[in-house]
């Protein structure tokens, strides 16, 4: 069955993605890994981690400063200090996380002011890392947890010592989230099946503003506008990459001018109520070499390999097996070659579980599950040297094997900005110039 794609607002006359569901069958999903863990409790200042257990979000600016954190314990709900007013705000127009503690006499239990440390920018001697363990240990003692495990998925170091100075054993908290966010509900499907269409659309600009004398960042800045106009949510990056900067491939873009002739590759991550994408497609600029239509087929045959193995009981060494050695592209090694060749789990953020990787896979393998998202991506450097085919496809498990959510054409290499001038007569119209950029010209090998 097909994920449906909504509009990004509700509406009154169908049934579209529950927000209400989504927040509580995330929580159920967390509570259920914590009971199977040896755990008293999951500490997390992970903004991704906070979001899916708290259903709360005060935006991108702060993602990397750790200084929101939450707490859920054993047979407890959440409770989450916030930034500021922030947590005035929750209180106000987050009542699920008040509502969770209906026997507590305090007003507001599951949403409460808070401040770490500001990444060490705060003074040692005001004490935050000590008033952070603190509240912490209130609540642990409370449920009676203060001898239990408490796991974290990050943290700083002066926090991390106050909890220990305070006698709580601070061990490691990712998997508990991470086995959680494994399996995807049906939402969050929804929303990353949404995100990826609004990636479909960047594409389709994208491919229209191709061409020879353009520059890679301006591309950039043509995506970024195209997704935050569709509602995106944050544009976490845009990978263009062109000519030689493709092999090696250098993982940013530059402000470097696209010739006639060049290859391109890009990869577009954005995220949509929180579910981010990652999603490669590769173009020729104007014309397409022999030895660049070569590297893409060879990079689309190792994709389709792939997706025809994906389905429940297979496993994540199943995939990586058709894969290339990295020797066979011109690395000494796998550790080299990584994230070439490579799938990952897609949801709050862009690197989950599964991993896809002849470096872990073959040694370490994952089964695969109804439900999962992830995506594949695999990589062929052209013979010339210098160009590179890379793609990459989003996938749910299904039942029936692997449902694709990234829709923007891939079967053939797409040449962008072609321009066609005849001999002897007259030159094209600009009419007729910009007519062409609405068909696709493609390159089969």
């Amino acid at each position: 069955m097909l994920t449906p794609t909504y509009g990004v607002t509700q509406v009154d006359w169908e049934n579209r993605l529950d927000m209400a569901r989504l927040r509580s069958e995330r929580l159920a999903r967390l509570t259920a890994e914590l009971e199977r863990s040896s755990l008293g409790a999951v500490l997390t200042f992970d903004f991704h981690n906070i979001r899916y257990m708290t259903g709360t979000h005060i935006g991108t600016w702060a993602m990397d400063k750790m200084i929101r954190f939450a707490l859920l314990p054993q047979g407890g709900a959440p409770v989450l200090w916030d930034f500021g007013s922030a947590a005035r705000h929750h209180q106000l127009f987050a009542p699920w996380l008040d509502e969770a503690h209906p026997d507590r006499e305090e007003e507001h239990y599951g949403a409460r002011a808070g401040i770490s440390t500001l990444r060490g920018a705060i003074s040692p001697s005001a004490g935050r890392a000590e008033d952070v363990a603190a509240k912490v240990y209130q609540v642990l003692a409370e449920h009676g947890l203060t001898g239990q495990p408490l796991g974290v998925d990050i943290i700083e170091p002066p926090v991390l010592f106050a909890l220990q100075a305070m006698g709580i054993d601070v061990v490691d908290g990712q998997q508990v989230f991470l086995e959680a966010r494994r399996i995807k509900t049906v939402d969050e499907v929804g929303l990353l099946t949404q995100a990826a269409s609004m990636v479909d659309s960047a594409y389709e600009s994208l491919y229209e503003f191709l061409r020879p004398g353009v520059r890679e960042n301006e591309c950039v800045g043509l995506v970024s506008k195209v997704l935050y106009d569709l509602g995106s949510e944050h544009v976490e990056g845009v990978n263009a990459i062109s000519g030689e900067r493709c092999s090696p491939h250098p993982h940013v873009f530059s402000d470097r001018l696209i010739r006639p002739g060049d290859p391109a590759f890009f990869d577009i991550l954005h995220s949509f109520m929180g579910y981010r994408t990652c999603y490669y497609r590769t173009f020729a600029v104007g014309s397409a070499s022999p030895g660049m239509a070569d590297a893409y087929k060879i990079c689309r045959d190792y994709m389709d390999q792939a997706i025809e193995l994906v389905k429940p009981g297979a496993t994540t060494a199943d995939i990586v097996s058709v894969w290339p050695t990295a020797q066979e592209f011109g690395f000494p090694d796998e550790e080299a070659a990584f994230a070439l060749q490579y799938g990952h789990g897609v949801g709050l953020s862009i690197w989950e579980r599964p991993i896809f990787s002849r470096l872990t896979s073959l040694d370490a393998p994952e089964v695969l599950e109804e439900g999962m998202v992830f995506a594949l991506e695999t990589y062929w450097p052209a013979a010339d040297g210098w160009g590179a085919a890379r793609i990459e496809e989003e996938v749910v498990v299904t039942a029936d094997g692997a449902q694709v959510i990234t829709k923007f054409p891939a079967e053939e290499l797409l040449v962008a900005g072609k321009r066609y001038f005849t001999t002897g007569g007259a030159l094209p119209t600009l009419r007729d110039s910009q007519s062409h950029l609405n068909t696709r010209t493609v390159v089969e090998a």
